[in-house]
């Protein structure tokens, strides 16, 4: 029940959205979070409700605003009748799981956030998440490539939440980042495969962009 009524939810709320963070790319997450399921120990109703609430209200989108997502989740699984607990739970998932709240202090953990967190990073990795940088590139009007803008290693996370960098560049100020920051072995594994696919990308688009082939 409450897993069903949270997809029609999250199907209407996110009807219209910048496609990297549709409800495609949801589906993905929820997909990715269920195989990473299957071999480790945790509450799948508060790892499922989250990876389906995730980006409810990204603050890409809303003016920065990092608390509008746990809020809005909130207030619709408290109309489901979930408990307290994991409302609260599945709250502190979705504030403290994105690239940009590493960045900063993070005091929340939790083997949910773990398990969740690894599904939504291999869905900006590989394949998919080449397509979706670029996609997200061109939403927000940024060059795909100019080699006079180097890249930023380090950023704080304000830093991060400002950037107006090239999409190349994002590749190696956070996609590149991602393998070595996940927390399940399932994540590891995946995102290895992920990892040399973007790598072999990288190497073939700098190759074409310097006249080499």
């Amino acid at each position: 029940m409450f897993i069903e009524k949270t997809v029609s939810f999250v199907q209407e709320k996110l009807n219209g959205a910048e496609s990297g963070h549709d409800w495609w790319h949801i589906q993905r997450v929820w997909h990715n979070t269920k195989l990473i399921l299957q071999s480790e120990e945790a509450d799948h109703l508060v790892c499922e409700l989250t990876a389906l609430l995730h980006d409810i209200a990204d603050s890409k989108f809303n003016n920065g605003d990092e608390s509008l997502g746990p809020r809005i989740a909130g207030e619709f699984l408290r109309t489901i009748g979930l408990d307290e607990e994991r409302i609260n739970h599945v709250q502190q998932i979705i504030l403290n799981m994105s690239f940009k709240a590493s960045l900063g202090d993070v005091t929340f953990h939790s083997k949910e956030l773990e398990i969740v967190q690894d599904a939504d990073r291999l869905d900006a990795i590989g394949a998919i998440g080449i397509a979706r940088a670029f996609n997200y590139g061109g939403f927000k009007n940024r060059e795909i490539h100019n080699p006079t803008i180097p890249v930023a290693y380090n950023m704080s996370k304000e830093e991060y939440k400002n950037t107006t960098a090239p999409t190349i560049n994002h590749f190696y100020e956070k996609l590149l980042l991602l393998k070595d920051k996940m927390n399940t072995q399932t994540g590891k594994k995946i995102a290895s495969g992920r990892h040399q696919h973007m790598l072999t990308f990288l190497q073939q688009f700098h190759d074409e962009w310097e006249g080499k082939l």
